[in-house]
């Protein structure tokens, strides 16, 4: 789907990838922006819960990945954001508050009525400026990058009707 939200957004679309080429786009720009940094191996930005987990990628017009994120649930109600990343000369245009967005909206179809994250440190201001709220230090990843235990109420998607009298 076009994502459709402003110029920053212009000619980018958010897809669940799932043929080879795109499989490979997305886990590519995941070990290079999360793992590669610290000497993390290839491999290392997966974990066992890859094929119950639901992948969104967003696309230039040229189908490179420009962000990326998975969500999986952890209860029947409560679903969880992991992995997410934006390419660095993308950040700052709204594709990150897109992308969590769009996983929100679809954890929300399948049920969730709680969204939550470790978000790293230098990452929790824009998780709060998304309605996010830490809840408590998490762990520290490769011994350098602190994380943060967060939160967010997520509203039904079930259309309220109101009644007139």
């Amino acid at each position: 789907m076009s994502t459709g939200a402003g110029p920053a957004a212009t000619g980018l679309r958010m897809i669940e990838p799932s043929d080879p080429v795109q499989l490979e786009r997305y886990y590519e720009l995941r070990w290079r922006l999360l793992r590669a940094p610290w000497g993390q191996p290839r491999g290392s930005e997966r974990d066992e819960l890859e094929e119950r987990a639901v992948h969104l990628m967003a696309c230039n017009p040229e189908g490179e990945a420009v962000a990326v994120g998975r969500l999986h649930f952890n209860t029947v109600t409560q679903a969880q954001v992991r992995y997410m990343a934006v390419e660095p000369s993308w950040r700052g245009r709204g594709v990150g508050r897109l992308l969590l967005r769009a996983l929100e909206e679809n954890a929300r179809h399948r049920g969730a009525d709680q969204m939550v994250l470790d978000a790293r440190e230098a990452a929790v201001g824009f998780y709060e400026h998304c309605g996010y709220r830490a809840i408590r230090p998490a762990h520290t990843l490769f011994g350098t990058i602190r994380h943060w235990q967060m939160e967010k109420a997520l509203q039904s998607c079930a259309p309220t009707d109101s009644v007139r009298s």
